[in-house]
């Protein structure tokens, strides 16, 4: 896709915690029609297919996006310009490739679902699920009922659909995540600090119904807030093209 001064976009689409790029399958039929340029949506590290990172952070999952779209990858062609759109973790690593430091061509950044508000307690417990050892399943459907509860899919997507394959391994009969646990321990983004280091228009977004974020601490943040009706913290998934939606000043 071009604008009208002829800049090629590139649409970076980033999942949250627990999934995986396979998330924004069923976008694929709105993208051709609605975004006729070219899309990306890659696998955070530790998750999918992605190699784990042997510390976790913000800005090295940025740097593990940001290295897939350098000259040497399948990412970014010479001259695109990126529009990066991001679901709760991914939304921070998007914020952390707007940095200016990152010297990324980012046109703009979406952050949708993004948790501002991190308790001690809730801190607590993202270390100790980061601790505990992979756990083994039996059958695929269990892993994949596990998968689906720890990417906060339940209900969205069922067991058996493509979507969930990519966030499954398979090793002598017994299934797993593919999920690293470490990839938890990441911790509470400074959200105010990321958006000082950042020059580009940052949209954030929630659904009416995400419990884990609120208008006020959204607002708080000083810049533009969409809440989305009727909808929860996986909106992206819920409706697809009310999200997309979001994207219109770039379409």
């Amino acid at each position: 896709m071009t604008d009208d001064s002829g800049t090629r976009r590139l649409l970076l689409l980033l999942h949250g915690m627990g999934a995986t790029g396979d998330v924004w399958l069923p976008w694929a039929p709105l993208l051709e029609h609605r975004w006729p340029g070219r899309w990306l949506a890659p696998d955070l590290a530790g998750h999918g297919f992605s190699p784990p990172l042997p510390g976790y952070s913000f800005a090295g999952l940025a740097g593990q996006v940001a290295a897939r779209l350098g000259p040497a990858a399948e990412g970014a062609r010479p001259g695109e310009r990126l529009v990066v759109l991001g679901h709760s973790l991914g939304g921070v690593v998007a914020l952390a490739l707007a940095a200016r430091e990152a010297g990324l061509p980012v046109d703009a950044v979406v952050g949708l679902g993004i948790k501002a508000v991190w308790s001690p307690a809730e801190l607590a417990r993202a270390r100790e699920l980061s601790e505990r050892p992979v756990t083994w399943f039996a059958t695929r459907d269990e892993a994949a009922r596990r998968y689906l509860k720890v990417a906060g899919l339940g209900g969205l997507f069922a067991p058996d659909h493509p979507a969930v394959d990519a966030g499954l391994r398979v090793e002598d009969g017994r299934w797993r995540l593919a999920m690293d646990p470490a990839a938890f321990a990441v911790g509470a983004p400074e959200l105010p600090a990321l958006l000082a280091a950042t020059d580009v228009p940052v949209l954030l977004a929630r659904g009416e119904h995400d419990p884990m974020v609120t208008d006020a601490q959204l607002a708080e943040l000083g810049v533009p807030v969409v809440t989305l009706p009727g909808l929860g913290h996986n909106a992206h998934v819920e409706d697809p093209a009310a999200v997309l939606a979001l994207l219109d000043p770039y379409l």
